[in-house]
């Protein structure tokens, strides 16, 4: 696959060095002050990436405050649901962002490895990576810090989350990382922000449409996603090395 070559290809810069500056500033700060201290390290090469999911609205509210021209990345799969793009729409127009960004695989990709469409009922993992992870590691080129709503309460290789961690030569930010979900909701509630549509139909956790469930009374948030497998993550949070891991023993 030559987008291969795409994901490896991404530039370094002292990681290490940053993420320590910015701990020893922002490390117990507030997800606004987590944001500007990002913004005000990294300038323009900073961005935000959303999925305009169940909780998206939370983070791109607190985003727009500190600034509505921060780049926000958008993963357009072709397998969402249209409820999803739907709420993008809403969220671009209720937040005023200027800076909305779609991302959609490479056709050449989909031709290649996914031709029918149907790549999810049979490897997962390698749908995830030509679908999202190749698009956003070409999208992150010439960013430094991105930002996600990844939180701790949320489980899994998640729930120890720092706010600021290094990985395959950017910085990644974590602005909620030590808020809990009775936060999340207070901060919705509080400044009136639209709910995915999907959420009152019973979806916590939502990405693509195929590999998406609904979950039952004492379930976590994401046991829908790839229900019935061990997968937990779509790939766009783990490195290039667990990437090629995971891929080369399917």
């Amino acid at each position: 696959m030559t987008a291969v070559a795409a994901i490896e290809n991404v530039s370094y810069f002292d990681t290490l060095s940053a993420v320590d500056y910015l701990d020893a500033r922002y490390a117990s700060a507030s997800p606004h002050d987590v944001i500007d201290g990002a913004l005000k390290y990294f300038g323009r090469r900073f961005a935000l990436v959303s999925s305009f999911g169940a909780e998206s609205a939370v983070l791109l509210h607190i985003a727009s405050e500190v600034s509505k021209d921060i780049p926000v990345l958008f993963l357009d799969t072709g397998k969402l649901f249209g409820e999803t793009k739907r709420y993008r729409d809403q969220l671009i127009g209720e937040l005023d962002l200027n800076d909305v960004r779609t991302l959609t695989p490479d056709v050449n990709d989909l031709n290649a490895k996914d031709p029918k469409g149907a790549l999810w009922a049979s490897d997962t993992n390698a749908c995830c990576y030509i679908r999202k992870v190749v698009p956003l590691s070409q999208a992150l080129q010439g960013f430094e810090g991105w930002a996600s709503g990844r939180k701790r309460f949320q489980g899994g290789v998640r729930s120890l989350l720092p706010h600021f961690e290094a990985s395959d030569g950017r910085v990644k930010v974590n602005p909620l990382a030590f808020w809990t979900k009775d936060d999340v909701v207070d901060y919705r509630e509080q400044h009136g922000l639209p709910r995915h549509p999907l959420v009152n139909e019973g979806f916590a956790s939502i990405g693509c449409m195929p590999c998406t469930d609904r979950i039952e009374e004492g379930e976590s948030e994401r046991a829908g996603r790839w229900r019935g497998q061990s997968k937990t993550e779509c790939g766009i949070h783990l490195t290039v090395s667990e990437n090629n891991k995971i891929l080369s023993s399917n």
